[in-house]
């Protein structure tokens, strides 16, 4: 089963636009989380929507062992060449040579 890593703003963006991306995901993937991105929620998410969201999912956790997010999905990313990065951020886009997960439509994930 392919792996698919979601990123801090994927996973917020997801919940603003009310996209459950669980049930599109959990069929055809491994959805893995890391631990500094559920740390950034924490931190960013002023409505605890995404991470209740979490708690009422499952998925696999993982420690990037980079505290900064980034940094540490390039690493991951650049060790497993077939993982797929669900991420918003333009300049992680660019850096990744990876499969990316992005949303189309408002509601559509595609992976591109």
């Amino acid at each position: 089963m392919k792996q698919v890593i979601l990123d801090t703003n994927f996973i917020l963006t997801c919940v603003k636009q009310k996209i459950d991306f669980f049930e599109q995901l959990e069929l055809d993937y491994q959805i893995v989380i890391p631990k500094q991105v559920i740390t950034e929620l924490k931190r960013i998410d002023k409505t605890g929507l995404a991470l209740k969201v979490l708690s009422k999912n499952s998925f696999t956790e993982i420690d990037l062992g980079i505290n900064y997010v980034d940094k540490g999905l390039i690493k991951y990313a650049t060790i497993h060449p077939s993982v797929i990065i669900a991420t918003l951020d333009k300049e992680l886009k660019d850096k990744l040579l990876n499969k990316k997960m992005v949303i189309r439509e408002k509601k559509r994930l595609v992976v591109v």
